[in-house]
């Protein structure tokens, strides 16, 4: 591995304080507890967390799943209490309520005062938002002015802000962005051979996503292997996918693009796919562009190769029973994974660590054999009984003693990651780790 050395204390020095946000809570903001509720609204999901950080057993996480539609669900996992209750359909705002009255059912929190700050993932910002941000009625209306790019996303992170803020209105609100830890994407990775005017006037580019994850995992690699110069490929595999090669602390490149909907293929998303095929199928077919984003995102994927499921467990049972479309499926997955590996490894001129996060990087041994099959020649060499054995929510290695590049399995936490960075962003600059170098 490369330990520190000469032309990188500026990356060193960056990477040593940023694994220092790994210390506990009451490090932030001049040891001050805080009460920390952190949201991430989807299109029609609701995942919470509360964090105390004067005491770890108050913790409490839940969800609210199947939002306006018939079976909503509330679950939620407190210290005194679990709760679970069936939602009648109903509006994102609903879905908020319940959430707050399963925090008080549980004692969790006594009233809307006793939370001190709250964060909120926010999918898109942009290239106007690079870090965690204090939302104020300007920010929420920049946010809200991304909502082209995002059109999925952005809008019920938006409405999920505008009600947090009036149910908490004493406390701060802060988003978090998932492209935020990717604009150190230099111009030429996430430029497109596209017409100059098409960025400059329309934004188009290569954004990546997954960001909280990949800055997660890769300062728990660091923190684990004991070492702050490290060359990283992140692999977030789960029902949406991505790659991210990290050097020295720093996004350099990343699979997903202008939409989550390039790279890896995934549960339903098809990844990467030769624009022309689009325009071939919008006028054989006559696909209308919101059935070309149905068909890219909503029935591709594994869903769309194997005929069977979105879902990898189905997916590598039904190839283990013989099922050649699964096999098929399973094979082009993880042969897109290793691909942009070998892509990243050149990339940055080297390797020292892969990490493998996310429901299926943790979860499935084969899919992580198979993806690293026949990286010897880049010195990467899987142990196998640790790779069968290795832990879902425990952080690993999993490569033999004498590879040498060190494989990990490294479960993610998107949200304590967005609780700090929430904090990070209310503490005086100057009490922070510097900003990512030019």
């Amino acid at each position: 591995m490369n330990m520190v050395g000469e032309g990188h204390a500026s990356t060193r020095d960056f990477l040593q304080q940023r694994v220092s946000v790994f210390q506990e809570f009451s490090d932030e903001r001049l040891q001050e507890p805080e009460k920390i509720l952190v949201i991430n609204c989807g299109s029609s999901s609701l995942k919470y967390s509360f964090y105390d950080t004067a005491d770890d057993s108050r913790n409490a996480h839940g969800q609210v799943e199947r939002i306006g539609i018939d079976g909503t669900k509330l679950t939620h996992r407190g210290p005194k209490k679990d709760v679970r209750r069936d939602l009648p359909p109903g509006p994102f705002g609903d879905a908020l309520k319940a959430m707050v009255e399963a925090l008080l059912d549980s004692s969790v929190i006594r009233g809307a005062g006793e939370v001190s700050v709250v964060a909120h993932r926010v999918v898109h910002g942009g290239e106007r938002f690079t870090e965690a941000t204090v939302i104020t009625d300007e920010v929420l209306a920049e946010i809200e002015a991304l909502n082209p790019l995002a059109p999925l996303h952005n809008p019920v992170n938006v409405a999920g802000i505008r009600e947090m803020r009036r149910l908490f209105p004493a406390a701060p609100h802060v988003a978090v962005f998932d492209t935020a830890f990717h604009h150190t994407l230099p111009a030429y990775a996430y430029l497109y051979g596209l017409p100059w005017e098409f960025y400059e006037k329309k934004g188009v580019r290569r954004y990546g996503f997954h960001g909280t994850s990949h800055h997660y995992v890769s300062l728990r690699a660091a923190q684990f292997l004991k070492c702050d110069e490290l060359r990283i490929v992140s692999c977030h595999l789960g029902n949406g996918s991505s790659l991210c090669a990290v050097d020295h602390g720093r996004s350099v490149d990343t699979t997903m693009g202008f939409t989550p909907a390039e790279g890896l293929i995934m549960g339903t998303r098809c990844g990467d796919v030769d624009a022309g095929v689009i325009a071939f199928l919008e006028r054989t077919e006559k696909l209308s562009a919101s059935q070309s984003e149905e068909l890219l995102n909503k029935k591709s994927g594994l869903l769309g190769l194997s005929g069977i499921s979105s879902d990898m467990r189905e997916i590598l049972k039904a190839a283990k029973e013989g099922h050649h479309r699964a096999l098929h499926a399973l094979k082009a997955y993880c042969y897109r994974v290793r691909k942009y590996i070998g892509a990243y490894v050149a990339a940055m001129g080297g390797l020292d660590t892969v990490i493998f996060t996310g429901g299926i990087g943790q979860g499935s041994a084969e899919v992580r054999a198979l993806a690293l099959q026949g990286l010897d020649c880049m010195g990467i060499t899987l142990d196998r009984e640790r790779n069968q054995k290795a832990p879902f929510d425990e952080v690993c290695r999993i490569s033999s003693d004498d590879s040498k590049v060190a494989v990990l399995v490294v479960p993610t936490d998107e949200e304590r990651m967005m609780a700090r960075e929430a904090l990070r962003a209310l503490t005086d600059p100057k009490d922070l780790a510097p900003d990512c170098p030019k």
